[in-house]
């Protein structure tokens, strides 16, 4: 059975709660608001502005269940600092034949942004880089064929 953990960051868990208090608070009226001027217009049965202000609904509505399942049962992240890769650890790894190292921090599902170096646990770099050390190779099955990296570091 896979691991479905969600993990996060302090930080992604305080802009989560941000997000869902803004939803709460003033997403919900705004719709509110929608709607109640929708069902002024008359027949709501042809109602274009109803129809898209109740799915707006049911978008918003949908999204705060969401993220209070995510907090609900969300492990928060510490950064890593030991010898092996874990969850919130930068690693520097390189391909074997390339010249130069990359850094990924290994974060949850939810934060990943590979523009940012952010990598998933579940990702297949990811997850064949969990609990290895600097100076080990890896390697990760890719589309292209299969890839060996070296970690050069684990912070």
């Amino acid at each position: 059975m896979p691991d479905t953990t969600k993990y996060l960051t302090k930080e992604k868990y305080k802009d989560l709660e941000k997000e869902l208090q803004e939803l709460k608070t003033v997403r919900r009226k705004e719709v509110a608001q929608s709607l109640e001027y929708a069902r002024s217009l008359g027949d709501l049965s042809e109602n274009a502005e109803y129809q898209e202000a109740r799915e707006l609904q049911a978008t918003i509505e949908d999204r705060i269940m969401t993220i209070e399942n995510t907090l609900k049962t969300a492990e928060i992240v510490h950064e890593a600092h030991g010898d092996s890769v874990s969850m919130g650890s930068v690693v520097a790894i390189e391909k074997q034949g390339a010249k130069g190292a990359q850094k990924f921090k290994i974060v949850g599902s939810d934060e990943v942004n590979t523009a940012e170096g952010k990598i998933s646990n579940l990702s297949p770099l990811g997850s064949v880089l969990i609990g290895k050390r600097k100076g080990e190779v890896v390697s990760v099955n890719t589309p292209k064929g299969a890839a060996s990296y070296k970690i050069v570091s684990v912070e």
